[in-house]
């Protein structure tokens, strides 16, 4: 009877043992709010010998530490911002082209000859180059050139040298890029006179061939229309 009391204590004991580690594993270990993982008072995860994470009955089956443990889990990556949807474009009226203005254009130019010659000077060439240079965007369609002499010598002597003058003058603006076709030539020798009669009547001397100087001459004029600058 003796060893029976013995072995029904020795039961009890162990009995009471069982209980007080149970309950004390139960206030050592609660479940958490996340995830289902089971903690200590500390925050620690409770885990088993395989380093296994203990979960509550409703949790997914345990799963490592690594899926357990604050520090070991991966980072979510933080969302991506959505690029901003370009702004429409707004529409453009065309804008209508300005009219263009058109002027009415008309200049001249002289050049002057050496008495009884019909070569040009350099101050003649200068003076054909500046008539030239106002051609361009001109819409024209002829270009007037009329040679002249003085009233020394005779007349058929100085009808031939107007004309040789203004074949000089056509000539260089030829060769300075202007249609032949647009030019239009013609000599008065010397029935047209800039000097009047009643001036230069000294003899053919120095001072009368100067002073008929204006005579000796090839006129040239243009006109025509151009956009307005």
């Amino acid at each position: 009877m003796r060893n029976a009391s013995v072995m029904k204590q020795t039961r009890l004991a162990f009995a009471c043992a069982i209980a007080v580690g149970a309950f004390s594993s139960a206030a050592i270990a609660q479940p958490s709010l996340e995830n289902g993982v089971v903690t200590d008072l500390s925050g620690t995860p409770a885990m088993n010998s395989a380093g296994e994470c203990w979960h509550s009955g409703s949790s997914p089956v345990p799963q490592s530490t690594r899926g357990c443990r604050p520090e070991a889990r991966a980072q979510v990556p933080a969302p991506v911002a959505q690029a901003a949807a370009p702004a429409a474009t707004a529409a453009v009226a065309p804008v209508a082209a300005a009219p263009v203005a058109w002027e009415h254009v008309a200049f001249d130019a002289n050049v002057m000859f050496e008495s009884g010659q019909s070569a040009l000077r350099q101050s003649g060439r200068d003076t054909l180059d500046r008539f030239v240079d106002q051609l361009p965007g001109l819409d024209t369609q002829n270009i007037f050139a009329i040679g002249y002499a003085d009233r020394m010598g005779t007349d058929a002597a100085n009808q031939a040298l107007s004309e040789q003058r203004v074949d000089a003058v056509k000539a260089y603006l030829v060769g300075k890029g202007v249609a032949a076709e647009r030019l239009q030539t013609s000599a008065k020798g010397e029935t047209r006179p800039t000097t009047y009669a009643n001036e230069c009547e000294d003899a053919n001397n120095e001072k009368n061939v100067a002073c008929m100087q204006p005579d000796r001459h090839v006129f040239i004029e243009v006109s025509g229309s151009r956009i307005a600058k």
